[in-house]
């Protein structure tokens, strides 16, 4: 198999979470979120869950010992994101084509008791990558659809705060490591503050990193904020498809989920930007999700309130009708808003 087929395949598989209390994450994750128990893994030096709802798969693992990787990492960060497992058909040449590319080899090629290969390699800051064959496509965990109404299917993308000046060298990284190819990169200004994003996926489609770093030439922002807290790169949000945004928002907020408040001011000038074809403007202003469109069609999306107490991570609702971006005017749009509001212009004229 050549090392540009071997790229081709790659899909998430899980991703897995470093948590202090194994309990208290899991019943956040299934009594909010309407995920559900798929397994569950003791050893020495750890306990893990495995929650799915629909193709999404999380497994929160608790160190139980000194020894264990997740020791160091909750010290260092908190709670987050440690693993983004990546399935592939050929986990030995897809390990062999990253280490020669650069990656740190975290765990070398090995068969588990259940046959099924997996390594583990580097990824950005303290995440790491572990690659997972299954011979027997049909041993792979059937999906599970939630039971309390909330619609989610998929991971759409991850958003990653690196710091300023490793933008670029990442980029190249996933290109070089795992063929990953650039989708789309801007520059975006935020009233004094700005960063640099660039968006990098799979050949395959199905995994997306929204890669940004800080303007150093700017004011400090929300990206400087999280390196701060996080204390390096890492997972700023994990992004959540949904078919139906507004349904799936109303579900969510009554399982107990806090998400951002949009300022009335945004929804009385989403108007003049946009037509809106799917959710009528009601139906966002009451769910406060925002919108945006492309040249492909519309998207629908809102963030959660962080939870975590350092307020570094936190989640994405979204919802694609044809819309390939990231609804990065959006954050233009919402912070025009937010202007508009804080100076009393609510029913004023738009400020370029």
């Amino acid at each position: 198999m050549s090392s540009h087929e071997t790229t081709q395949n790659f899909e998430i598989e899980y991703v897995e979470m470093y948590v202090a209390n194994l309990e208290v994450a899991a019943s956040g994750w299934m009594d909010k979120y309407d995920f559900s128990v798929a397994a569950t893994d003791r050893s020495a030096d750890h306990r893990s869950v495995t929650l799915r709802h629909a193709e999404i798969a999380l497994v929160l693992t608790e160190p139980l010992s000194d020894r264990h990787p997740g020791a160091t990492y909750l010290q260092t960060h908190g709670e987050g994101v440690a693993d983004i497992a990546l399935r592939t058909t050929d986990v030995a040449a897809a390990f062999e084509i990253a280490v020669k590319a650069g990656a740190e080899a975290v765990r070398e090629p090995g068969k588990r008791a259940d046959s099924v290969v997996t390594a583990t390699v580097s990824g950005f800051g303290d995440v790491v990558h572990t690659l997972i064959q299954r011979d027997d496509v049909e041993e792979a965990p059937a999906a599970f659809r939630g039971r309390g109404g909330v619609d989610l299917n998929l991971i759409d993308h991850f958003a990653v705060c690196l710091n300023a000046g490793d933008l670029g060298p990442t980029v190249a990284f996933y290109e070089r490591a795992l063929g990953f190819k650039q989708i789309f990169e801007e520059h975006i200004v935020v009233g004094s503050q700005a960063m640099n994003s660039t968006v990098v996926q799979s050949a395959s489609g199905a995994v997306t990193l929204t890669l940004i770093e800080p303007d150093k030439t700017a004011d400090p922002g929300q990206i400087d904020d999280f390196i701060k807290e996080h204390h390096g790169a890492g997972i700023q949000h994990i992004a959540f498809t949904s078919p139906d945004a507004v349904r799936a928002v109303k579900e969510l907020s009554g399982r107990g989920v806090e998400f951002l408040k949009t300022p009335d001011t945004y929804y009385d000038l989403l108007g003049e930007r946009i037509e809106l074809e799917t959710h009528s403007l009601d139906d966002l202003r009451e769910t406060k999700l925002l919108a945006d469109e492309d040249h492909g069609g519309q998207l629908f999306q809102i963030f959660t309130a962080s939870t975590h107490p350092r307020k570094t991570i936190f989640f994405e609702i979204i919802e694609r009708q044809g819309a390939g971006t990231f609804g990065s005017s959006n954050i233009k749009a919402l912070y025009e808003a937010v202007e508009l509001e804080r100076t009393g212009q609510s029913n004023g004229p738009a400020r370029r």
